[in-house]
């Protein structure tokens, strides 16, 4: 079963609401509304997590960021072959 939904009127540029709409597909306008707002959200959460980290350890380095980067890639490089090698 859905959440419970509300009609909500929001105001926002002409050009990104069709854009909005053309991309919207068979779910509509208000679906992929509310799935940019809850990204949004998503993002938001994430960046207050980061700012309690960073007051408690200090920030992160460029050098430290890359290094993440670099494992995130190898680990779906190797769930890339991973999945060649199964089919």
């Amino acid at each position: 079963m859905s959440e419970p939904t509300q009609k909500y009127s929001i105001t926002m540029p002409r050009d990104i609401a069709e854009a909005a709409r053309a991309r919207s597909g068979p779910s509509g306008l208000s679906s992929y509304v509310a799935a940019a707002v809850a990204r949004q959200i998503e993002r938001d959460n994430l960046n207050d997590l980061i700012q309690v980290a960073e007051a408690e350890h200090g920030p992160i380095t460029e050098e430290e960021v890359q290094a993440l980067r670099d494992q995130l890639h190898k680990a779906r490089e190797q769930q890339r072959r991973s999945g060649a090698d199964a089919a």
